[in-house]
């Protein structure tokens, strides 16, 4: 029986990337998605993989979805927690709202998601957590205090996560990646791309959604269940750690 995967952000960019590689590698893929129902509706066309609209930072909504999917597919064994978004602004100018948006989507997500799928991963002894972190939360980012406090609070999660879980045969794991080639970096003007970007990246290129999305499917292998708590970085070599 194909194993259920959830990836929130599912139905575009990195995540629509990241659902269409389990669905192709055999899971049984819900893609979780937030207010585009025009961009979700071609996706399914597209791609036959179901959506599934509801709001990450909100915890109830969370619940009530992830019931939903548990109901038409099947106990949900892999949560891709990909979902975010940005407000940026230097923070003497920062608003609240704008710092309150970033953590509540990008970090309060993850308990909200996590929380109602992790008692049923620990009775069934298996579980696969990857958390989309980014290189900005490894560096920091200006303009992005928010994003950043965000996404290295990710970080946290999942190595704090990763020791409870690794008993119960769950392993949380997060990428950081880098500059990716996605309709929000492509808007950036190519001219921009090419002076403030690219010279930063040793491989010279932007990377790919479906480089992300391969890294997912190591990580959520069954085969992969040593590896937990680790925090893996495709950026093309922009930040080593």
């Amino acid at each position: 029986m194909s194993r259920v995967a959830i990836v929130t952000g599912g139905s575009r960019g990195i995540g629509a990337a990241i659902s269409k590689a389990l669905a192709a590698a055999g899971y049984k893929v819900a893609a979780n998605y937030a207010g585009n129902d025009e961009a979700a509706a071609a996706f399914t066309k597209e791609t036959g993989i179901a959506t599934y609209k509801w709001d990450v930072s909100d915890y109830d909504a969370c619940v009530a979805g992830i019931a939903k999917v548990e109901a038409d597919l099947g106990p949900v064994e892999i949560l891709v927690n990909n979902a975010g978004i940005t407000r940026d602004g230097m923070f003497h100018k920062m608003t609240k709202a704008q710092w309150d948006a970033v953590l509540r989507t990008n970090l309060d997500s993850l308990f909200n998601m996590t929380r109602p799928v992790w008692e049923g991963m620990r009775a069934r002894k298996f579980g696969r957590v990857v958390c989309i972190s980014s290189i900005n939360g490894q560096k920091g980012q200006m303009g992005q205090v928010n994003y950043s406090a965000a996404k290295a609070g990710d970080l946290g999660f999942v190595k704090a996560l990763a020791q409870e879980g690794a008993r119960a045969g769950i392993t949380v794991n997060a990428i950081c990646p880098g500059y990716i080639a996605t309709e929000m970096v492509k808007a950036i003007d190519p001219a921009v791309v090419e002076k403030s970007i690219l010279p930063y990246i040793p491989v010279n290129r932007l990377g790919e959604p479906e480089e992300i999305a391969r890294t997912v499917l190591f990580l959520v292998a069954d085969d992969a269940g040593f590896l937990t708590g680790s925090t893996i970085s495709p950026n093309g070599g922009q930040y080593m750690v």
